[in-house]
């Protein structure tokens, strides 16, 4: 797997435009952030030499080198899911390759199922912590030379860039909720009980990406930040039936206040 992460790197490296230090990845719905970015070079996920690719609807499949807030970043429109059939290792192989490339700071974006009560539809949630509930860890097997055998997760969201998001959101009056994600396999949405469980496990939001990314990154030594959309409820009462076109819908709909936010972090970094 290393050798491939290196040869990917090293085709890339050849076409890069830029320097970036700083990646994206676009989630369910967030993938129109892209309009907001000045595409310097895009290259589809099929013509990477050893790179997956995307199957869900929703998700274009395209790398792009770019400046966002007049910075030089990387985005990833188009992300990969454990339970599309990926290894853990063939879902977080474009971390290993950002990491390569020189990337030090990853955004996360995500939809999820909110489980705490006060949370709404449309609700934007900074990170603060997660819960791996995938039945696999990305860092399983042979430790990769990029980080320690047992990385340290406790601090897995950087504080430094929330109290950046905090700010900010503050001085656009953007409203922001704050709380931990749990990781699920997917791809069946949650039922009531297991939203139930969740929530007395700590949750407030339940999603099927974004931790085998950070816990990779991290193994990295790159530093994250993650964002999610509340797009559905898992508070009793309130659990309707839901579809993904549905939670593509509701991304959407906060996707200019996500964008706001991210630029504005990274303009400022």
């Amino acid at each position: 797997m290393y050798t491939k992460i290196l040869e990917t790197s090293a085709w890339l490296k050849e076409r890069m435009p830029n320097q970036p230090e700083t990646a994206i990845i676009l989630g369910t719905g967030l993938g129109h952030l892209a309009e907001r970015i000045e595409a310097l070079l895009t290259i589809p996920y099929d013509t990477i030499p050893n790179f997956p690719v995307s199957t869900v609807e929703g998700h274009s499949g395209k790398l792009i080198f770019g400046k966002l807030g007049g910075k030089d970043i990387l985005a990833m429109q188009g992300r990969f899911h454990y339970y599309e059939g990926y290894s853990m290792k063939e879902v977080t192989f474009p971390i290993r390759v950002m990491f390569e490339l020189g990337i030090k700071s990853l955004f996360v974006s995500n939809a999820s199922g909110g489980t705490n009560p006060s949370f709404r539809v449309g609700d934007i949630m900074i990170i603060t912590d997660h819960i791996n509930y995938m039945p696999e860890n990305p860092l399983h097997g042979p430790n990769i030379p990029t980080g320690p055998r047992f990385p340290d997760m406790s601090e897995a969201y950087d504080p430094e860039l929330i109290h950046m998001a905090n700010t900010i959101a503050a001085e656009k009056g953007i409203k922001v909720r704050h709380g931990v994600y749990l990781a699920t396999q997917g791809p069946t949405f949650e039922t009531p009980s297991e939203y139930r469980m969740f929530a007395h496990w700590g949750a407030d939001a339940v999603g099927m990406s974004t931790v085998p990314e950070v816990i990779v990154a991290r193994h990295c030594g790159i530093r994250c930040f993650g964002l999610s959309v509340i797009t559905d409820l898992g508070v009793h009462g309130k659990i309707v039936k839901v579809t993904h076109e549905e939670v593509q819908r509701a991304a959407n709909q906060a996707q200019p206040r996500i964008a706001t936010i991210l630029e504005e972090m990274i303009q400022r970094m």
